[in-house]
């Protein structure tokens, strides 16, 4: 089983319930086995748009863009990695929140850095008093 961490569940239906906002996952991996853990972890239904994107690049940022139809400058991205979830985005001109966590690929570590873009979070929740 596949079980989201606390508060995402809660805080993914708050969000989607404001009309506000497309939440989009953007993940990498084998195609059928992100799809089944999205599905396995019941959040699904909270996403317009699923990306499995063989890696986190520029390129395949600009990609999803196009799909969505979106410019880089209305893109947050809500990841644990600055490397690859964050940094791509932030040179794109998108936005990026940063919410670490305990557990790290080794090849996802990056010196943490500042940008006028990027804000940091503890929790998931917290997007709520950001975006909420």
């Amino acid at each position: 089983p596949v079980e989201p961490l606390a508060g995402v569940e809660e805080t993914l239906k708050i969000l989607k319930d404001t009309g506000k906002y497309r939440l989009v996952v953007a993940t990498k991996g084998d195609l059928i086995d992100q799809q089944n853990k999205l599905e396995r972890s019941g959040l699904a239904p909270y996403f317009e748009h699923i990306e499995i994107m063989p890696d986190k690049t520029e390129k395949e940022y600009l990609r999803m863009l196009n799909i969505l139809q979106i410019a880089p400058a209305e893109l947050v991205m809500v990841g644990n990695s600055l490397k690859s979830d964050i940094q791509p985005v932030l040179s794109l001109g998108g936005y990026g929140i940063h919410i670490p966590f305990e557990v790290m690929w080794q090849h996802e570590v990056v010196d943490t850095f500042t940008h006028k873009h990027l804000k940091q979070i503890e929790k998931f929740n917290e997007l709520l008093t950001l975006f909420g």
